[in-house]
């Protein structure tokens, strides 16, 4: 009795300790997102067993699988810019794919844009290179981290729409890491992962297969054929290679004693690689894998059926971290002491331009239905596209359906022509391919979701509607980048404090030796006058201002 006593004791005391210190870690917790590339639930944490991930399934043991996470955008930049902001790509002008050569950070004196790259509007007028303009009330989430005393580091992709303002980010770049931050400094560190992308099925087809073809998961939207099998393979495959790379990260966080100071995030961007995922405006499109391992495994092995978007992964980071997300964030925090007590009853998607293919759809889900709005249905579904042409798969069901040879859910996604609306039920039809939006049984459904979307689209003042050509105008008049106002200078006493006439600006600053060189504090509140100061002015979309000085040059 004395030593089963002695060992509730000691587990109650433990399990305290634990807690102590979790509570302690989450004061200021590091985090630390694993970003991939082009993977929707293809993982044995979803149910497919198609390969092995032991070092994702590690993650999915240890932390908190989210089974109904969305993209808001099937493809990279204008979900990317969603999540950087918090936003809704339709809402703040986003949204078309993509914007300018905005895949990697460009100092501000590289900051240039091409009048004519080959992309048109609903109306068939030239779009030029743009930065996105989103409202002046909206920021990197990321800023709000940095004015909290976080050191942010993102290795090294931005895709935002826009160029990332230089108060984004600490550091920023293929080199950029966490390990750089001052000793004790919490950190928010992003590292972007590539090897699963949509051009590595093409680029890598002559690499090992790591994949076992005869045994992957076809979606029934493909005809089994060995073409089909190989690039299907390759995209498990590279998965596979993420998978390691997963693992060497663990091991790295691990041998520096810091797995169980981090806060992990591991998610896709958007869904798979191939036709009819990648850029797709349902679930096919828009469903990814979201796990979050806390310190010390809490919650390790839970699944949560909330409704999660992308957009909601800024708020909820500011929310672990202490801080309550800005109220103009359409993202809601999922984790953390600021977590919503509404979550989410519909992700909403919107599909529009994807390079040189103009179209518009959006879509709502409510984890079982599927509605889809398609305000172009003259247009084909599966749409002509160079980029995705360059996969093997893609070009051989082009052909054979211009033979007529295509049949089932191949020939169904195919459609030269879209309905109006369709709606699909997951449980019956994964796949979607059997549209349920003439069946009378489905009315009530197809109404709720059709006046659901419809609301949205009010609410957020859904910018689709607004040809390309004319929302370039509007963000940029006359077609030319506006400008930040240059940053002014004002003592008060001991304090020196720093302006911008451009509404929404953000202000980087460097003080004494920093000057000239390529880190940029973030300034967010008066700084001690005295010393020689530097400063720019940024506000997103514009460009920056010219350096000024303190005192006068």
């Amino acid at each position: 009795m004395t030593s089963q006593k002695n060992l509730a004791l000691f587990t109650i005391l433990f399990l305290f300790l634990s807690q102590t210190t979790f509570s302690q870690i989450l004061d200021k917790p590091n985090i630390l997102w694993i970003s991939v590339e082009d993977i929707g639930p293809m993982l044995e944490a979803y149910g497919d067993n198609s390969i092995k991930t032991p070092n994702i399934d590690r993650l999915a043991k240890e932390g908190i699988t989210y089974t109904h996470a969305y993209s808001t955008v099937g493809v990279c930049a204008p979900s990317r810019s969603s999540i950087i902001t918090g936003m809704y790509p339709v809402s703040i002008g986003s949204h078309n794919m993509r914007t300018g050569p905005h895949y990697a950070f460009r100092e501000p004196e590289n900051e240039t844009y091409k009048d004519y790259y080959g992309q048109k509007d609903t109306k068939g007028r030239n779009v030029p290179e743009y930065a996105t303009v989103p409202p002046p009330f909206v920021k990197c989430f990321t800023e709000y981290l940095r004015a909290a005393g976080y050191y942010t580091s993102n290795n090294a992709k931005t895709d935002y729409q826009f160029n990332s303002p230089i108060t984004a980010w600490d550091e920023i770049g293929r080199e950029a890491t966490y390990k750089n931050r001052a000793e004790g400094q919490p950190f928010f560190a992003v590292f972007n992962h590539e090897i699963t992308h949509e051009s590595r099925i093409f680029m890598k087809k002559e690499d090992p297969m790591l994949a076992d073809k005869s045994k992957v998961s076809v979606p029934n939207y493909f005809p089994e054929l060995p073409v089909v099998r190989q690039d299907v393979g390759r995209a498990y495959s590279n998965i596979m290679e993420l998978d390691k790379q997963v693992g060497d990260m663990l091991k790295s966080l691990e041998e520096e004693g810091l797995l169980d100071k981090t806060i992990i995030f591991f998610w896709s961007d958007h869904a798979g690689p191939l036709l009819r995922q990648k850029r797709a405006v349902g679930n096919s499109g828009l469903h990814v894998p979201l796990i979050v391992r806390m310190p010390y495994g809490q919650m390790g092995g839970t699944k949560i059926d909330d409704i999660v978007s992308l957009m909601d992964l800024g708020p909820t980071v500011m929310s672990l971290a202490g801080m309550a997300p800005p109220d103009y964030m359409h993202g809601r925090a999922f984790l953390g002491i600021h977590k919503t007590k509404n979550p989410h009853q519909y992700a909403f998607g919107s599909a529009d331009r994807f390079d040189e293919a103009v179209d518009m759809s959006r879509s709502v889900m409510d984890g079982r239905y599927v509605y889809i709005r398609n305000f172009r249905p003259e247009l084909p579904l599966i749409y002509r596209n160079a980029y995705r042409e360059q996969i093997d798969m893609t070009k051989a069901m082009i052909e054979m359906d211009k033979r007529g040879e295509l049949t089932g859910g191949a020939a169904y996604i195919f459609m030269k022509t879209k309905p109006v609306e369709e709606l699909y039920d997951l449980s019956s039809d994964p796949y979607e391919i059997h549209n349920l939006a003439d069946f009378p049984e489905h009315q009530n459904k197809l109404k709720e979701l059709r006046n659901a979307l419809s609301a949205w689209q009010l609410e957020i003042g859904d910018l689709g509607f607004v040809p390309e050509y004319d929302l370039v105008n509007m963000m940029w008049p006359g077609m030319v980048q506006p400008e930040t106002a240059p940053v002014n200078f004002e003592t008060l006493g001991i304090q020196l404090f720093l302006t911008s006439a451009t509404d929404g600006a953000s202000i980087a600053y460097q003080v004494g030796e920093e000057i000239g060189g390529k880190y940029w504090r973030l300034y967010h509140e008066p700084i001690p006058a005295g010393k020689k100061v530097a400063a720019r002015a940024v506000r997103i979309g514009y460009k920056t201002s010219a350096i000024s000085q303190f005192p006068d040059q």
